[in-house]
């Protein structure tokens, strides 16, 4: 009784001992901060994080991904959000970086099944507006303007927006306060010491909470491949400037719509040169508009043209403005490119400069519109040719001085494919970073760090929701699958009329076929491909088979049998069989 007793009583001692040394006897092990990137990790672009804290979930960034080749008829992929619906009252609010696609993107899909508070600067909700009201959901959403330098305050936690530098105004990296430490988002940065709107990166406040101590860093990876420095976006002010001064004929700039920057660099140099301005494109016109509004972007009185006016600006007084940088078909770049736009025709001597790289994937579409514009007679510049384009990412040494100045504990490298998480994690070790304290996270894996220390504890469901006209989620993998086939192989329909009663065939077989061979000219083979039909229907109706899935079932074998073997094609094959 007294040994249980007096063991008892070491066990208490040693359990409070232990939590002591390791961090405070309020911290023990069941104190922990969760972090679960729900995108954004293994691939450019879908950007959503959750940092979880007891009963509280803050969101960072919700955007979204444009689909890869093999993602047929699917127009954007968002992330899967099972796991904040599932515990949605814990959601405070979603917290944005900046206004970029891939970081707010798929809002208008998140907010119409989990209205929360959304909070980010004001240009970045300017443009988070303007796709809510596209979906009819901005009187329902509660949108909150923060600044730089702000903090929000919750129950445990704390959100703070610190400036920093991108390729868009009103960039935000994002401290959120723990009770267990701090942990830094560096969000989409690069080190700009001369940027457009003065507005320089807070280095001071990076070196602070560094000195104060950083429990977690996770920071951009795009360009970790790149040695050295990003060039300053002034440069390529300075050779709009050059390439204006020199231009006798139109010039048409194409660059991404967000690129607020880049966008008042060709208006500056327009001015400056006397020609007038007009934009080109839905997207660009709605940024544009925001961003005059809000005084981001500043046109002198009188030099903007409509574009259904610039047939009255003389050809070498015109500047357009338009997307289209990344080659996408239905872009106005694209459009005027092929003679399709209705509004811009390309004409000889006209001047096109490529404002932006191609993004991974996007560059035989770029290339196949930089073609189609030579051909028209056009002067095309683009990036290989003069420095019109700068990235909006940290490069090695940038991303060098981000950890030095934070000094994070641990760290988790986000914003890039497997390889460039690789690579960043390689670079934190050679600036003296233990192995064992560097994650490299999966979509859904879950990173828990308490005062005890960090490993990944397990997955929450995650990954793609394809997002096709006003489907969500309703494509899957075996649509994508069968959209895939009838692309590759096409498709044969079987069409047979059979008597009820009697089950004699009264009509048919007749067979369409459709991406697999032209009918008329393959008379013989359709003729032969009738016949092994009606021997396989002959074959079931004499065995009294009824039922209509076994019938079709025989059909679909025995006809694909021998399509392999007279064409070594595997169409699909859809049997119709009507009753009367």
């Amino acid at each position: 009784m007294y040994t249980y007793k007096y063991n008892s009583i070491i066990g208490v001692c040693s359990d409070f001992i232990m939590k002591t040394v390791k961090g405070g006897a309020n911290l023990g092990k069941k104190d922990k901060v969760k972090v679960i990137p729900l995108g954004g990790v293994g691939e450019i672009g879908k950007n959503m994080t959750v940092i979880e804290y007891k009963n509280e979930i803050i969101v960072i960034d919700c955007g979204l991904m444009f689909p890869g080749e093999e993602m047929l008829g699917v127009d954007i992929v968002i992330p899967d959000i099972t796991y904040l619906l599932k515990h949605k009252e814990k959601v405070k609010a979603i917290v944005l970086t900046h206004g970029h696609e891939d970081h707010i993107g798929a809002l208008p899909y998140v907010l119409k099944q989990l209205n929360v508070p959304v909070y980010g600067t004001r240009l970045t909700l300017g443009i988070v507006e303007t796709k809510l009201k596209e979906h009819n959901l901005l009187d329902k959403a509660d949108l909150r303007v923060v600044k730089p330098g702000d903090t929000i305050t919750f129950n445990e936690l704390k959100v703070e927006f610190i400036r920093n530098s991108h390729s868009i105004a009103d960039s935000c990296a994002i401290a959120i306060h723990t009770p267990v430490g701090t942990i830094v988002h560096t969000g989409d940065f690069k080190i700009d010491y001369t940027p457009i709107d003065g507005e320089v990166m807070d280095f001071a406040r990076f070196a602070e909470l560094g000195k104060e101590g950083v429990l977690l860093m996770l920071a951009d990876s795009t360009n970790v491949e790149r040695p050295g420095y990003t060039m300053s976006e002034k440069t390529v002010g300075e050779t709009f400037d050059k390439i204006f001064s020199e231009a006798k004929h139109r010039i048409i700039v194409a660059t991404f719509a967000s690129n607020v920057h880049r966008i008042q660099q060709v208006i500056d140099a327009a001015a400056k040169y006397h020609r007038k301005i007009a934009v080109c494109g839905r997207s660009i016109e709605n940024i544009t508009e925001v961003a005059v509004e809000l005084g981001y972007l500043k046109i002198p009185e009188g030099m903007l043209v409509n574009i259904d006016n610039i047939d009255k600006v003389p050809k070498n007084k015109l500047v357009i403005i338009t997307t289209g940088s990344q080659g996408e078909p239905m872009s106005a770049l694209a459009r005027m490119a092929a003679s399709e736009h209705k509004k811009v025709e390309i004409i000889k001597d006209d001047l096109i400069i490529i404002s932006a790289n191609p993004i991974p994937g996007n560059e035989k579409l770029v290339s196949k519109v930089i073609n189609q514009l030579f051909k028209k007679g056009a002067n095309v510049i683009y990036e290989s040719l003069a420095e019109v384009h700068v990235s909006g990412h940290a490069c090695q040494e940038e991303l060098k001085l981000m950890h030095t100045l934070v000094k994070p504990k641990y760290f988790m490298p986000v914003h890039g494919e497997y390889r460039h998480l690789k690579q960043h994690a390689l670079l934190a070790q050679k600036l003296g970073m233990d192995e064992s304290h560097i994650f490299i996270a999966d979509i859904g894996q879950v990173l828990e760090i308490s005062k005890d220390g960090a490993r990944f504890n397990g997955s929450v469901p995650s990954g793609q929701v394809l997002v096709d006209g006003l489907g969500v989620g309703d494509v899957g993998n075996i649509v994508l699958r069968d959209r895939k086939h009838l692309s590759q192989d096409g498709i044969l329909t079987v069409v047979v009329t059979i008597e009820k009663k009697t089950g004699t065939v009264i009509a048919g077989p007749d067979i369409i076929s459709r991406g697999f061979v032209y009918v008329r000219e393959s008379e013989d083979l359709m003729d032969e491909a009738k016949e092994v039909v009606k021997k396989s229907l002959d074959k079931c109706l004499g065995n009294q088979i009824s039922e209509w899935a076994p019938i079709k079932t025989n059909i679909k074998d025995d006809l694909r049998e021998f399509l392999y073997e007279k064409t070594k094609r595997k169409p699909m094959i859809l049997p119709i069989i009507m009753e009367i």
